[in-house]
């Protein structure tokens, strides 16, 4: 994930694109919700016949910001959360080939992820992480 303080600036996007990525396209890649609130983004994948990446460039201090961080520290404390998250998806690619489907299963079952995460977040005592660039926290809303 990169953050940016505003989408508008062109600068990463170019950046990205000097070095081969390409923006997709798709509707879900430039907007995403998170605890109910519309968040826009971007996504770039790799170059045709690259490794498989897709990189999300979100507005920093955005609630899609600490979701993603939450979403990423819950799995990796927890195990076997993360197993069978893995499991889920590797089941549900082999299923379901169309993309938006997939996208919207998976949405589903992340929200019922996230109900873990969060209790989790709460009994540790999670904070997102501070922006490395600027030293600002992320929305914790």
């Amino acid at each position: 994930m990169v953050q940016v303080r505003d989408l508008a600036d062109l600068a990463v996007g170019a950046a990205l694109e000097s070095h081969g990525y390409r923006r997709r396209p798709e509707p879900w890649n430039s907007e995403e919700v998170s605890y109910g609130v519309s968040c826009p983004k971007q996504v770039f994948a790799a170059a045709a016949g690259g490794r498989p990446c897709n990189i999300h460039v979100r507005v920093q201090g955005g609630l899609n910001v600490r979701y993603a961080l939450l979403f990423r520290d819950f799995l990796t404390a927890d195990r076997q959360a993360a197993l069978a998250w893995g499991r889920f998806k590797a089941r549900l690619a082999g299923s379901v080939p169309d993309l938006a489907d997939y996208g919207q299963i998976k949405a589903g079952a992340q929200e019922v992820l996230m109900l873990s995460a969060e209790r989790w977040a709460t009994a540790a005592g999670w904070c997102p992480p501070r922006c490395p660039c600027h030293g600002e926290p992320v929305d914790n809303r």
